[in-house]
């Protein structure tokens, strides 16, 4: 017998790509799965056939190989009622979610675009035609914050804001008491993230606290750059698993971002899962997530002098970092499955496309 809920089909990076969208996807996943609703998972990065691993060294062969493995995949999503397509911008857009968006069209499906990249003004902005005609092919745009829902509006699209999802019941929240000179990092090592500021804050930090010490967890293209910029307290973790985090973030008392690229990162959201006290610049959503001197510390971007002064200002008021953190962690309900289930189903729910003309919509109401 059929189920009475959708089929759903997710199309989106794996974990084998570890960042937000691979978090997201099988946050996602199992919460529908907990529902009742049939998931079916289909990957952007299918993984290469045995003896062909080498490929993923070489760019353009790299993306040749993964799209000739990755559009036969497609055809899995006949049997959707629903196809659930996770996007990024620029390149990534047009090689996986247009065909996956194409593909569902063909199928009849419900097509949701699931549009989560802080790049979303310079990609709407400067790629024209190579963008807005394809968005037309989903039924409905969900974006995580008012932040990209406002970016959209700006280009003539609705959208439908559904925050992320963070899983509460992996992370252990205590009240750093004392509190230790001990900061961490999570994101990958990529330019827009900015960790080279991270580093040059640990260092003006540590010349005050010697005990200091810096997690980075995270890999990327900046790996061998940051290394050698690292000076003593500094440690690189590399790649950590999902299931690994909740331990790393228990080691740690202070949680650092120094981005200029961003929309609504799951890595605050696990840090403020986990208690940490957070400093951060106000890029993308995270102003809206992070209210100055009440859920955490706003610096302003590229400037590491002010992020390592609020981090010492923390290490001389404990009791401060605390009331941050314990705020912080109240507003995680927002962030649950519990909190996004219904929002979810409404838009699987059957029903015109949306194509009505975008209203900004009003600050914090992501």
């Amino acid at each position: 017998m059929r189920s009475p809920l959708p089929r759903v089909a997710i199309v989106a990076a794996s974990l084998d790509i570890l960042g937000g969208q691979g978090v997201q996807a099988r946050a996602l996943a199992d919460g529908l799965r907990h529902d009742g609703y049939p998931v079916a998972f289909v990957p952007i990065n299918p993984r290469f056939p045995r003896g062909l691993g080498w490929v993923r060294g070489i760019r353009f062969l790299r993306t040749l190989l993964n799209q000739l493995l990755y559009l036969p995949s497609l055809a899995r999503l006949a049997r959707a009622d629903v196809v659930h397509v996770f996007s990024a911008s620029f390149w990534s857009f047009l090689l996986a979610p247009v065909p996956a968006m194409a593909a569902a069209r063909l199928f009849r499906a419900r097509v949701v675009l699931h549009y989560h990249s802080g790049e979303a003004p310079e990609h709407l902005g400067q790629w024209g035609v190579l963008v807005h005609p394809w968005l037309r092919l989903a039924d409905v745009i969900v974006v995580p914050s008012a932040y990209l829902a406002a970016v959209f509006a700006r280009h003539g699209h609705a959208t439908q804001v559904i925050r992320n999802v963070v899983d509460l019941t992996r992370f252990v929240y205590r009240e750093r008491l004392p509190l230790r000179p001990r900061l961490i990092s999570t994101r990958n090592l990529e330019p827009y993230y900015r960790v080279e500021d991270v580093l040059e804050a640990f260092a003006l930090v540590r010349a005050e606290v010697p005990a200091a010490t810096l997690t980075l967890a995270g890999y990327g293209s900046e790996g061998a750059r940051l290394r050698r910029l690292a000076r003593a307290g500094v440690r690189f973790v590399g790649r950590i698993e999902p299931g690994a985090m909740p331990r790393l973030l228990d080691d740690a008392d202070i949680y650092v971002n120094a981005s200029v690229v961003d929309n609504q990162p799951v890595s605050i959201l696990e840090a403020f899962a986990a208690g940490l006290p957070v400093v951060s610049t106000p890029t993308g959503d995270i102003a809206a997530m992070i209210r100055p001197d009440e859920t955490g510390l706003i610096v302003p971007p590229r400037d590491p002098g002010a992020l390592a002064a609020a981090v010492l200002a923390l290490l001389r008021d404990p009791e401060r970092a605390v009331r941050l953190a314990r705020r912080a962690h109240e507003e995680c309900d927002h962030y649950t499955w519990s909190a996004v289930r219904d929002q979810w189903a409404a838009a699987y729910a059957p029903g015109p496309a949306v194509d009505r003309p975008a209203q900004e919509p009003a600050r914090g109401t992501a």
